[in-house]
């Protein structure tokens, strides 16, 4: 779960840019906030990233326990310029991971949260960004 400070703003980014769809929202008036899940369509096994809008709260200090989200693409190059194309900001650029061959990238949501683009081998299912 990931709080948010506009939970449209981050419904825009996760399915605008980085390609997921809104799955389904949920209103709790009496607790004043707001959920929208989102994930990627035709992995019914998917992992699902809840946005959690408090309202009336428009930023969080991220912490130093979170690092990132990691998603598995196919091609990282290719999802580093359909991010950027959508407006998304790259903050590392697609290549190999220090000391080693994976192919890796970082991009950054509205709220500053990071997210990692790993490439997956050839045949490897699921994934997102495609």
């Amino acid at each position: 779960m990931l709080r948010v400070g506009n939970l449209q703003r981050s419904i825009d980014f996760y399915t605008q840019v980085l390609g997921m769809q809104l799955l389904r929202t949920s209103e709790n008036p009496e607790y004043k906030y707001s959920l929208a899940f989102v994930g990627y369509e035709g992995n019914p096994a998917q992992a699902e990233i809840e946005l959690t809008y408090n309202w009336g709260t428009e930023s969080y200090e991220l912490g130093t326990a979170y690092g990132h989200i990691a998603l598995g693409v196919p091609d990282a190059y290719a999802a580093c310029e359909k991010i950027k194309a959508a407006g998304g900001n790259v903050t590392r650029e697609a290549g190999p991971v220090k000391g080693g061959t994976t192919v890796i990238a970082f991009v950054t949501d509205p709220d500053g949260y990071k997210i990692e683009l790993i490439q997956r081998a050839e045949g490897a299912a699921g994934g997102g960004l495609r």
